[in-house]
């Protein structure tokens, strides 16, 4: 014969392992909070949003002309960007028109973007240049980058805009890697934007 203590149990072990199972949910659902920065479908949108805002900027000023002369914007006696802290402007892009429309594209829209420019040294080592510095971007940036060829006869400009001496006989934060031919050094000019 079979007791009936046996099926209580086991009833008393499937109704404590419900309520702990129940208690487990409860638990995890009051741990977990939705913020506005919890990842969804919307913030992925303006993540892929933010990007192509940044890579429409860098395509049209690259085509306009107005890029380049924003990297050559450089000061040889200071040995940065014209008007820069050591480690790139911090209130916006450089008094350039490039600048000008990163600022009006992106700043005006509390987009925040930082602006690097990576470059190779001599041996090959890829080395970054901070132009514009807005504070530390945050988990959901994106990144647009566009690649520039800088010649030993594109010249630095000054700070009021106008042509300097030729990049291979000027003190430029990029070296000249090749020596031998009229190709100074390749550019990679990054842009980072993320929400303010």
């Amino acid at each position: 014969m079979v007791s009936n203590d046996r099926g209580q149990a086991h009833a008393l072990e499937a109704i404590t392992a419900g309520m702990l199972l129940l208690a487990s949910v409860l638990f995890a659902l009051q741990v977990t909070a939705v913020t506005p920065l919890t990842g969804s479908t919307s913030s992925q949108h303006i993540e892929n949003q933010q990007a192509r805002l940044a890579e429409g900027v860098l395509a049209a000023e690259a085509e306009n002309g107005t890029v380049v002369p924003t990297v050559l914007y450089w000061n040889e006696s200071e040995s940065q960007f014209h008007g820069a802290a050591d480690d790139g402007y911090h209130s916006g892009g450089p008094p350039t028109a490039f600048g000008t429309v990163l600022n009006q594209t992106l700043r005006d829209r509390n987009i925040a973007f930082d602006v690097n420019v990576f470059y190779v040294r001599e041996n090959g080592q890829r080395e970054r240049h901070s132009m514009v510095d807005l504070g530390s971007p945050s988990d959901h940036a994106s990144t647009a980058t566009r690649s520039f060829t800088l010649y030993d006869d594109d010249r630095i400009r000054y700070e009021n805009g106008s042509a300097g001496p030729p990049l291979e006989n000027a003190s430029y934060f990029a070296p000249d890697v090749g020596p031998d031919s009229r190709l100074y050094n390749v550019v990679e000019l990054e842009v980072v934007v993320w929400r303010m």
